[in-house]
């Protein structure tokens, strides 16, 4: 049992008991809310009163978690946390906050000729997408990367989730390679057949193992390598990796616990359950920011690529989905969330293993933020916590939120 893409079944596209699942960080005293760079907050204005005000906002909404986040305004960087449990420049496994860079690395395969938006899974992957009404031939790259496939999210499997929540530590080194799981998919049912006219929307897991595999064909390397090649490597993105296999997390970071069914912990901080292209990049708050700013402006993807990731769809009948992100729409890897100043911002969640990852970036690139959330307890209500963590970026991309 391996590569878990946990923002669905441990996060936002599933739910399992929390008492099974409960991920804790230990964590004393919530004071230590410190800025860095940044003034305090004028009338009306944004800085580092109103970044400390909607961090302590957002822990009160998770419950027991610690948090930390970082604003780029375009004139300085703003950050703040909750305690020193969390290091400043903590790194965090960004669950599927991965997803945009897999869906990064298909559109530069895509600008360099080498797939099409429009080819199918079968084409790259024969036989894969088969049997119980699973079928590649009807499912393009692009239903992929916009949640359109229709396919079982393998995370949901009742014999996976079983295995890995009674028996952790089991399987907590366990590298499934990403087809394995891709065949748990297939054992189910789709949901619907793509209507390429009428996109139907479901969020699922197993989209992103095919893309990641496709990439790998299209590529001639595996997802990982060139994730750090083309992506992490040319933008200087120094505390941002892909562990793989490697269960460690090499810079400061928070130790994460899960709480087990008879109240004892279980130390889940080293794990290679997040490996695939689903999940498996480790970052810090900065470096999401430069990584999402470096997105919108370009300095990835050339015009035509950056217009199809951010062509959103509806997301129809997504009833959880919606309840969690109430408004906007998926593009290629990438949410749309309206702003309360006008427009909207790009941004990409991630849930995993007690950690939980909030982006925004303003369509120019100016204004940024990131924020890392890690439980001390139960497992946070992201209904609670999304409308919390949304108001912080608002107030971020917006410059507003003063007294």
């Amino acid at each position: 049992m391996g590569a878990y893409g946990w923002a669905g079944r441990w996060g936002r596209a599933g739910r399992i008991s929390a008492a099974a699942l409960t991920i804790a960080l230990v964590t004393a005293g919530v004071a230590d809310v410190r800025p860095a760079g940044a003034s305090p907050t004028g009338a009306g204005g944004y800085g580092r009163g109103v970044l400390e005000r909607d961090v302590r906002a957002v822990r009160d909404a998770g419950g027991d978690v610690v948090v930390l986040a970082e604003a780029s305004t375009g004139r300085e960087t703003v950050r703040a946390r909750t305690g020193a449990q969390v290091p400043w420049d903590a790194q965090f496994r960004t669950a599927s906050t991965s997803k945009t860079f897999t869906a990064a690395l298909v559109l530069r395969l895509v600008a360099d000729g080498r797939l099409s938006l429009d080819d199918t899974v079968e084409k790259w992957l024969p036989g894969v997408v088969s049997g119980n009404g699973n079928d590649g031939s009807k499912i393009t790259v692009r239903d992929l990367l916009q949640q359109t496939s229709g396919l079982f999210d393998y995370v949901n499997d009742p014999e996976l989730a079983r295995a890995v929540t009674e028996d952790f530590d089991r399987h907590r080194y366990d590298t499934t390679p990403a087809g394995q799981w891709v065949a748990v998919a297939m054992r189910h049912r789709p949901l619907f057949t793509p209507d390429h006219r009428n996109p139907r929307w479901s969020y699922s897991n197993t989209n992103y193992l095919l893309a990641g595999m496709i990439a790998e064909k299209a590529g001639g390397l595996g997802w990982r390598e060139q994730v750090e090649n083309r992506i992490i490597a040319p933008l200087g993105l120094r505390h941002t990796s892909v562990p793989g296999a490697n269960p460690f997390l090499s810079g400061p970071h928070a130790q994460v616990y899960l709480r087990t069914p008879d109240g004892g912990r279980l130390d889940v901080t080293e794990h290679s359950l997040q490996h695939t292209a689903d999940s498996g990049v480790v970052s810090t708050a900065a470096d999401l920011n430069t990584f999402f700013r470096a997105l919108v402006t370009g300095r990835l993807l050339p015009k035509a690529q950056l217009a199809e990731m951010q062509r959103t769809v509806a997301r129809t009948g997504a009833t959880g989905d919606l309840a969690e992100w109430p408004e906007g729409g998926y593009g290629l890897g990438l949410r749309w969330t309206p702003l309360s100043c006008g427009g909207g911002y790009w941004h990409h969640e991630g849930d995993g293993w007690g950690s939980y990852t909030r982006t925004g970036v303003t369509p120019d690139g100016r204004r940024a933020v990131a924020v890392s959330v890690t439980s001390a307890g139960s497992r946070p209500d992201t209904v609670s916590l999304n409308k919390a963590t949304r108001r912080l970026a608002d107030h971020a991309l917006c410059g507003t939120g003063g007294s």
